[in-house]
């Protein structure tokens, strides 16, 4: 299937894009009128987008179906602070009622149960139940157009991190099983980012790997090893040279699994796979290797 923007509705669009660009971190977003009045709403066309300076970039869009504009919006043209919440799996149920449309003068931290708790360097109240608060001074809003569905980027400068001993490893750096975050899907689906959601990708070496390119041609084109497979091995510094593999040959590893697998090619890239999975990619090589297809 092609599609070309233009061709399709915005409400087919929106469940196109929603569901493709996946999943989106929340902002849970507090503000304030002139008048004193809080508004609080999430937002998941939403990250951050600079270190130094730091910022935070989210987007109240116009509605699709009536081209009108949320009240966060209208609070930031006249107050431009803000106190940006992350959302955990513990409040996103009252994250959620707080997207109700009501009307101006309610207040959602009340709607939702939320509680507020003042802020050192803006007027916006942040929402204690949230681990990790950022408030944030309004450095530029960029309207993307003013028919229904066109964004308008909030560019946030944050002034204080308020982050809560509870979500910290030893190390002092967030643990995403205790942060237990949630993402934005398609329709009305979300996901947790704790447990068995979460895994490790490490990063390129340094010293740059070899490449899947330089991985011998069987292994590269094997029916069994997947792009990720690949992708692991393709990151080691080098391959095994030949003392090293015969060396591995005489192992009783070696010679358990060879009788296990009998020759068979595909057995034989299974229990590579398997290695690679509990992240012994080096013994793979070996194995893989060891046997020459």
């Amino acid at each position: 299937m092609i599609i070309n923007p233009s061709e399709i509705s915005l409400i087919r669009l929106q469940e196109i894009l929603a569901a493709s660009v996946a999943p989106r971190p929340i902002a849970l977003v507090s503000t304030i009128d002139p008048e004193g009045r809080s508004n609080l709403s999430p937002f998941s066309f939403f990250n951050s987008f600079s270190i130094n300076p730091p910022v935070l970039i989210f987007s109240p869009s116009r509605r699709v179906r009536d081209n009108t504009v949320k009240h966060t919006y209208e609070n930031l043209k006249e107050v431009p602070e803000a106190v940006i919440n992350v959302v955990t799996y513990s409040i996103v149920e009252q994250v959620n009622l707080s997207s109700t449309e009501y009307p101006k003068e309610v207040n959602e931290f009340v709607k939702s149960g939320l509680t507020p708790i003042p802020s050192e360097t803006v007027r916006p109240f942040g929402v204690k139940e949230s681990p990790v608060r950022f408030e944030c001074k309004v450095l530029e809003i960029i309207e993307l157009g003013n028919e229904g569905g066109a964004g308008n980027l909030v560019v946030c400068r944050i002034e204080r991190i308020h982050l809560e001993n509870t979500v910290l490893n030893e190390k002092g750096n967030i643990d995403p099983h205790q942060i237990d975050l949630v993402g934005r899907l398609g329709e009305n689906y979300y996901c947790r980012a704790s447990g068995n959601a979460v895994f490790e990708v490490k990063k390129p070496l340094l010293t740059k790997g070899i490449g899947i390119d330089l991985l011998p041609d069987f292994i590269r084109q094997s029916r069994i090893l997947s792009g990720n497979d690949l992708g692991r091995m393709g990151n080691m510094e080098r391959l095994p040279d030949l003392i090293e593999i015969e060396e591995f040959k005489k192992s009783s590893e070696f010679v358990e699994w060879a009788a296990e697998c009998r020759g068979d090619t595909e057995k034989i890239h299974e229990k590579a796979a398997r290695l690679i999975q509990i992240n012994e990619v080096w013994k793979a090589m070996l194995w893989l290797m060891g046997n020459g297809k």
